[in-house]
């Protein structure tokens, strides 16, 4: 009977990676707008986590087998209905369809916690791509998705990384993040220890430029330790 004591209060008190459990570990609604390789990818790993998803794109009956396959906890919808679903949303689209996204969107993204994937590339997205990295994705990405908890996050990393490396043997492979709302980053911060990686807040949006596409951590596979010491100083 102690035996069994032991290990109730071991469970109640840590993780699977060993980390302290967070005080409100209540499953999220999470709404998916984008389901390629990286969205896909984590729906899977949060639906395995206990976390409800709403998958979307712009064809959403191609979702149907994934979400057969992720069971009765993820659903199908349009991007509008993921935008209501979520009490976060994850936004993975090619970086020219934030705009749009962030017009048609407006009244289901305001307020809401918003995870942004979305990388620019001039090849495909076009010269709104290089104006976004000379401003940086962190400044770039709130003018087009305004009035939401914006943090950037899982941008860092390639999908195939994402899902071979989750719930890795620790040390964690380390997920940057950047934003300006603290509580937001709470949330973002528990997503990637539920998808099995280690969060590392690097600061306020504008330090987002410090993991950008062309960094020298863009997607390199870093521990929290390494990843600390291969971003700048903070100035």
């Amino acid at each position: 009977m102690r035996t069994i004591l032991s290990l109730l209060v071991i469970s109640m008190l840590f993780t699977p990676a060993g980390r302290a459990a967070p005080p409100d570990a209540r499953p999220l609604k999470i709404g998916i707008i984008g389901t390629g390789h990286i969205g896909g990818t984590l729906a899977k790993l949060w639906v395995a986590a206990g976390h409800e998803v709403l998958i979307s794109s712009r064809h959403p009956d191609e979702l149907k087998p994934l979400a057969k396959q992720l069971g009765p906890k993820a659903r199908v919808g349009t991007p509008k209905e993921a935008a209501a679903f979520g009490d976060v949303v994850l936004v993975s689209v090619p970086y020219k369809a934030l705009p749009e996204l962030g017009r048609d969107l407006k009244a289901e993204l305001a307020g809401k916690i918003v995870l942004d994937t979305c990388n620019p590339y001039p090849a495909r997205d076009g010269d709104m791509a290089n104006d976004a990295r000379k401003k940086g994705t962190g400044v770039a990405s709130p003018e087009f998705l305004p009035g939401t908890r914006l943090v950037r996050a899982f941008n860092a990393i390639n999908a195939g990384s994402l899902a071979s490396e989750a719930h890795r043997k620790p040390p964690l492979i380390a997920i940057p993040l950047a934003g300006d709302d603290a509580a937001a980053l709470k949330v973002a911060q528990r997503l990637v220890i539920d998808a099995g990686f280690d969060p590392v807040v690097v600061g306020g949006l504008a330090r987002a430029a410090d993991f950008d596409v062309g960094t020298p951590v863009y997607t390199k596979l870093l521990t929290a330790a390494e990843l600390r010491k291969a971003l700048p100083a903070k100035p």
